[in-house]
């Protein structure tokens, strides 16, 4: 029939684009002829389902799997029994849905008692299993953030000797800056001025000129010293 050969269709195509590595294309790509997740064939839904848990995207197929199995038309179907414990070992436990999982097997009319016990015993175990793995998980995680907070220490350690040294260099630097002979500096400073503009010290002419020289030292001296450790100036 033609839904037959548009099934074996899809599935040459899922296969295709899976060879291709193009299987994030495959669900979009079925649903183009589909239209809706509800109306896939029992072969396309296992198809897709078992590809994107082997590439270990299961969330994919999380909606439309769930949307097929709610279809009460596909409830009827010989294949529902199977697609469900498919749909929940490689669905709903591989993302932590236990208890949907639970819910939809308890709620299952095509699973006879001990499919449906073999399922549940299959869930518990996975549950046990996820359990088992958070723990471990957190446990690493705390073993992690002492160390982390050691390496943190180590580099606050390591900062604050720097800046100690740095603070040391800089206070030698300023004492052996306090010892320096100042009024020699001037007095040489003030020679050196005399000798390169040649002004007479006596000159009336020369007097305005020596006491700019005389205010730009005296701000000099202000703005470098501070007045803890400025030595006083004599006029």
């Amino acid at each position: 029939s033609f839904a037959e050969v548009k099934c074996s269709l899809c599935v040459v195509g899922i296969q295709a684009l899976a060879e291709m590595n193009r299987w994030r294309e495959v669900l979009s790509w079925v649903l183009q002829y589909y239209h809706v997740p509800e109306h896939l064939p029992p072969k396309v839904l296992e198809l897709c389902v078992l590809l994107y848990s082997k590439v270990g995207e299961p969330q994919v197929m999380l909606e439309a799997g769930g949307s097929w199995l709610s279809e009460h038309s596909n409830q009827s179907l010989p294949e529902y029994g199977s697609l469900l414990e498919l749909y929940v070992a490689h669905v709903l436990l591989p993302l932590g849905r236990f208890e949907g999982a639970e819910e939809l097997v308890r709620g299952c009319g095509a699973l006879d008692g001990e499919r449906r016990l073999a399922c549940l015993g299959t869930i518990g175990h996975s549950r046990c299993r996820w359990a088992r793995q958070e723990q471990t998980r957190s446990a690493a995680e705390e073993q992690q953030d002492p160390a982390t907070e050691s390496v943190l220490g180590a580099l606050s350690q390591k900062l604050l000797t720097m800046l100690t040294l740095l603070r040391r260099a800089l206070r030698s630097m300023s004492s052996h800056f306090y010892l320096l002979p100042y009024k020699k500096m001037l007095l040489a400073t003030f020679l050196l001025y005399l000798v390169v503009v040649r002004l007479d010290p006596a000159s009336p002419t020369s007097l305005p000129f020596i006491y700019k020289l005389v205010q730009l030292f005296r701000q000099a001296w202000a703005a470098v010293l501070s007045p803890i450790h400025r030595p006083p100036i004599r006029d």
